[in-house]
C-alpha cells in the first residue's frame, strides 16, 4: 500500500499558513477547521509544518498569551515528508522515528495533501480486516478432498 491510496480515500484538503501571519491567526483555523496541523507555505514551496504540539509549546513559553508572535517563531522548518509513491510501511517508520503525527505529500515540490499518524494506522487496520475477511472466506469455500481411491486387492 502507498500513500496515494490514503489520499484517494482520505481526500486531499490541505490547510496552509503563511510563516509570517500571527500565531494567534493560526490556531484560530486550527480550531475551526478542527485540524492538529497547517502546512506553512511561502511563495508556493512548503517552508514547515505547525501542529498541535509547537502552539502547546509556544503557549506554554509566553504563559497563556501568544501575543504577537509569528508562526515562523514556533513552526518545525524540516518536517519529514514524502511522496504519494512512498510505501505506508516506510512512511510508518518514519513518522515513529521522529515521534511525527503528520506528514506533507510531496510530488516533485507540490504539496499533495497531509497524512495523519491516524491514516496510517487507519489504512493498516482497514488492510488487515479486508485480508482477514478473503481468508476466512477461502476457509469457508474450502473444497472437500475426494476420498482417496482404495487399492484393488
Amino acid at each position: 500500500m502507498k500513500v496515494t491510496d490514503i489520499l484517494r480515500v482520505k481526500g486531499n484538503t490541505t490547510y496552509t499558513v503563511s510563516p509570517d501571519q500571527l500565531l494567534a491567526e493560526a490556531m484560530k483555523s486550527m480550531s475551526e477547521f478542527d485540524v492538529g496541523s497547517l502546512v506553512v507555505m511561502e511563495h508556493g514551496d512548503l517552508v514547515g509544518m505547525l501542529t498541535f504540539r509547537e502552539v502547546i509549546s509556544a503557549v506554554v513559553e509566553c504563559h497563556g498569551n501568544v501575543g504577537t508572535r509569528h508562526v515562523r517563531s514556533v513552526m518545525d522548518d524540516a518536517p519529514l515528508t514524502c511522496t504519494p509513491e512512498t510505501n505506508i510501511d516506510e512512511v510508518r517508520r518514519m513518522m515513529l522515528l521522529r515521534h511525527a503525527r503528520y506528514m506533507p505529500v510531496l510530488d516533485h515540490g507540490t504539496l499533495m495533501g497531509v497524512i495523519s499518524f491516524y491514516d496510517v494506522a487507519k489504512s493498516v487496520v482497514d488492510a488487515q480486516d479486508f485480508e482477514n475477511r478473503m481468508l476466512k472466506a477461502y476457509i469457508k469455500d474450502w473444497p472437500e478432498e475426494d476420498t482417496p481411491a482404495q487399492p484393488a486387492a
